[in-house]
């Protein structure tokens, strides 16, 4: 499953969803398209989205371009660098094109995911 993950007036990155916590995948992307505006930590952009789901196969680090769901905050993730998680997350995919975008965004940006048809 391809996602498209815009920054508004910035441009886009493609993701992949995975399956090492395929039900939240499935959730997330049944529900697209989603949007938010952006928070920054370290080097992970994130924003709440309007999504209730619970652990699955939580996970306390982080790779480079990882998209996850952090369940306590409703939060959708992308790991663009090295920081690492505020606590456990479930993985969803991988950005495989333009992990770049996330370094330009600044906090209050629009972020819009949907589906690559």
């Amino acid at each position: 499953m391809r996602i498209r993950i815009e920054v508004e007036g910035k441009g886009y990155a493609i993701g992949e969803l995975d399956d090492r916590n395929p039900k939240t995948a499935q959730i997330i992307y049944d529900n697209l398209p989603l949007e938010g505006r952006a928070l920054i930590w370290l080097e992970e952009v994130y924003f709440d989205i309007p999504l209730t789901i619970e652990y699955e196969n939580p996970s306390k680090t982080a790779t480079m371009g990882d998209i996850s769901y952090w369940p306590p905050g409703y939060a959708f993730c992308i790991f663009f660098g090295s920081s690492q998680p505020y606590s456990e997350v479930n993985h969803i995919g991988k950005v495989m094109e333009n992990l770049e975008i996330f370094r330009e965004v600044e906090e209050g940006d629009r972020i819009i995911i949907d589906r690559v048809e």
